[in-house]
C-alpha cells in the first residue's frame, strides 16, 4: 500500500466522503476537504478531526488541511412595515418556519434594535449566542430556523438606547454572522423608515421585500412609505400582506372587523404590487406565539395562512433565482 492510500485509509469512515485528495511525500500528509455548507465552527472541528487522525500515521511528521467550499448564495428578504404593531415579526417567524419545512435553510435576523420579540416567537428566549472573536454564531430553534437577535444579546427587560451609527454596526454584525449552509436569511425590520432601514439598503441590499399592515387606513398610510423607501433604494416588493383581516367570535360565531377589511389588498392594486394574503386575528395565533410554537410548524387550521403567504414567497425565490 502507498503512502498516499495509508494517509487516506486513516481517515475516519464518517469524514472519508469529504475528503477530495489525500497525499504523501517528504514527511507531510496534504488533505483536501469539502467543507461546503459548514458554518466556522464545525470547520475547525472538522480540520481539527483531519489533523489528528492522519498525524497518527508512521511517518507523518506534519499534516497540512486545506478547507475548500462552494459559496452559498445567500438572499436577503427584509419584511417591513411603516407602524409597529401589525403583526410584522409574527409573520417574519412563521414565514421562517414554514420556508424551512419546505427544505430551505433559513435564517431570522431580529433588526428591531430597540424591541426584539424573535426570541419568544421562536422559543430561544433562554439561549445566549456565542461568538467566535468578532463573529456571532446563530442559534439555531427547535424548528430548523437559526436565530440572532439582539434579545439574546442583553440582559431581558434592559433597554437598548443607541443612537443611529450604533444601530447600523449591530445590524452589520448580526448579518455577517456565521450563518452556515443558510440560503434565505429574512430580516425583521423595526417599524418605520430609519437608520436601520437606511444601513441595509446602502450595506446588505435585499433580493425583495415583504410589507405588513392592518386594513385600516392609518396603517396603510405608513405601510406606503415603507414601500416607498424600497422602491427608492430599488428593492422589488414582492407583496403585501394584510393581517388581524376578520375576527370570527369564539363563542357565538359570528365574524366581524375590528380593523376593516380589504384595505391592504385595495392598496396593492392601486401601487401595482401583489397581495399575498390575509391572517385573521385568531387568539390560537396569539397564543402559540407567546408560546413558542408558531402555527406554522403545525397542520393545523391556524397555521395555514402562514403557510399560503411562505408558499408564494418561496414561487417568488425560486423565479428571481
Amino acid at each position: 500500500m502507498s503512502m498516499d492510500d495509508t494517509v487516506r485509509a486513516a481517515i475516519p469512515a464518517e469524514l472519508s466522503g469529504m475528503v477530495r485528495s489525500a497525499k504523501f511525500a517528504n514527511g507531510i500528509a496534504t488533505i483536501i476537504a469539502d467543507a461546503s455548507g459548514l458554518g466556522r465552527s464545525a470547520a475547525a472541528q472538522l480540520q481539527s478531526e483531519l489533523e489528528q487522525a492522519v498525524g497518527g500515521v508512521p511517518g507523518v511528521t506534519e499534516v497540512r488541511v486545506a478547507l475548500m467550499a462552494d459559496k452559498v448564495e445567500r438572499r436577503i428578504i427584509a419584511v417591513g412595515s411603516g407602524k409597529g404593531g401589525v403583526g410584522k415579526s409574527t409573520l417574519t417567524t412563521n414565514l421562517a418556519v414554514a420556508l424551512a419545512k419546505a427544505g430551505r435553510k433559513v435564517g431570522v435576523v431580529d433588526a428591531d434594535v430597540y424591541g426584539p420579540s424573535q426570541p419568544l416567537l421562536l422559543g430561544t428566549q433562554n439561549e445566549k449566542h456565542r461568538a467566535e472573536g468578532q463573529t456571532l454564531i446563530p442559534s439555531e430553534s427547535e424548528f430548523g430556523v437559526k436565530l440572532l437577535s439582539m434579545g439574546q444579546l442583553i440582559e431581558p427587560g434592559r433597554a437598548i438606547a443607541w443612537r443611529g451609527p450604533m444601530v447600523g454596526q449591530a445590524l452589520g454584525q448580526l448579518i455577517e454572522a456565521d450563518w452556515g449552509d443558510v440560503d434565505t436569511l429574512l430580516v425583521d425590520l423595526p417599524p418605520g423608515t430609519g437608520d436601520v432601514q437606511l444601513t441595509m439598503l446602502q450595506k446588505f441590499k435585499p433580493a425583495g421585500a415583504v410589507i405588513v399592515s392592518t386594513p385600516q387606513d392609518l396603517a396603510l398610510i405608513d405601510a406606503t412609505r415603507a414601500i416607498d423607501l424600497f422602491r427608492q433604494g430599488q428593492v422589488p416588493i414582492i407583496g403585501l400582506v394584510e393581517n388581524m383581516s376578520g375576527y370570527v367570535c369564539p363563542h357565538c360565531g359570528e365574524a366581524s372587523n375590528p380593523f376593516g377589511h380589504g384595505g391592504t389588498e385595495s392598496a396593492a392594486q392601486s401601487l401595482g404590487v401583489p397581495f399575498l394574503g390575509r391572517i385573521p386575528l385568531d387568539m390560537a395565533i396569539r397564543v402559540a406565539s407567546d408560546t413558542g410554537q408558531p402555527p406554522a410548524a403545525n397542520d393545523l387550521p391556524h397555521g395555514a395562512p402562514f403557510a399560503a403567504i411562505a408558499e408564494q414567497l418561496s414561487a417568488w425565490l425560486d423565479r428571481t433565482a
